[in-house]
């Protein structure tokens, strides 16, 4: 089912039927949500001029993803990019995308999304697991830092792996943030009595969506920057690209 092999650098596991590419996410404990230090950093982006807009919607919904508490992530394999056009095609042959403009490019998947996870032989990543794959071991608005994110900075094709190579954070993921990923969780505002373990919350409603900044790409000057935030989430309302996660291989 895997083959254990290098890709642009990188250790990396390929599920050969399909040919995603995961790699391997180490365990540790990290500091999940909004930070008041990371709310500061926009405060400064903001005072700088930096903004087209105005950053006020965002802080007065920061409390979507408050309080900030300490999780211990277990060690997992998660997909380098969201899962392409083509790969989709693996599950669903007669997949059409409006969004991509190559098979090798995004996947958003709406009335199809049903479909594809009932066939999917991965899970959809807890929350957790996301925002600590998409940190990876940073504390900042974003793997990058707490400067404002450029549009440049975003990866919604992966047909080029010299550009997708570049844009990897230290776990060696691509274009985390620039498409809205859909996450186990059901949506709930905030994180209180959430699990310190990890696991997704459960229950009836819309599932949680991070990132998203390459779905309003080319920006329209409404500061979409803050979607590539580490720590931004959303209810799931329409459209969503898909980074499926899976347990450690047999050694």
């Amino acid at each position: 089912m895997w083959t254990e092999e290098i890709v642009a650098g990188r250790p990396a596991w390929r599920h050969t039927a399909s040919g995603v590419v995961f790699r391997k996410v180490p365990g540790g404990t990290f500091r999940m949500g909004l930070s008041d230090a990371e709310l500061d950093a926009v405060r400064a982006i903001e005072r700088a001029g930096e903004v087209e807009d105005t950053v006020e919607p965002f802080l007065a919904n920061a409390g979507d993803a408050q309080p900030v508490r300490e999780v211990r992530v277990e060690p997992f394999l998660i997909a380098r990019h969201p899962l392409t056009v083509a790969q989709i095609r693996h599950w669903l042959p007669d997949y059409e995308d409006n969004y991509a403009e190559t098979d090798t490019g995004t996947a958003r998947l709406g009335d199809d999304l049903d479909d594809l996870l009932k066939l999917l032989p991965f899970a959809l990543p807890s929350e957790a697991q996301w925002e600590y794959a998409a940190r990876a071991g940073t504390t900042t608005l974003t793997f990058r830092g707490d400067g404002k994110p450029d549009e440049d900075e975003l990866l919604d094709d992966f047909g080029d792996e010299t550009r997708t190579a570049a844009t990897e954070n230290a776990f060696g993921l691509a274009a985390m943030g620039s498409a809205g990923e859909l996450c186990a969780d059901v949506w709930i505002p905030g994180f209180t009595d959430a699990p310190t373990d990890a696991r997704p919350r459960t229950g009836d409603g819309p599932r949680t969506v991070r990132g998203g900044a390459a779905d309003l790409s080319p920006w329209q000057g409404c500061d979409e920057w803050l979607l590539l935030l580490s720590a931004v989430r959303y209810e799931h309302r329409q459209f969503t690209a898909v980074r499926p996660v899976a347990p450690l291989p047999p050694a």
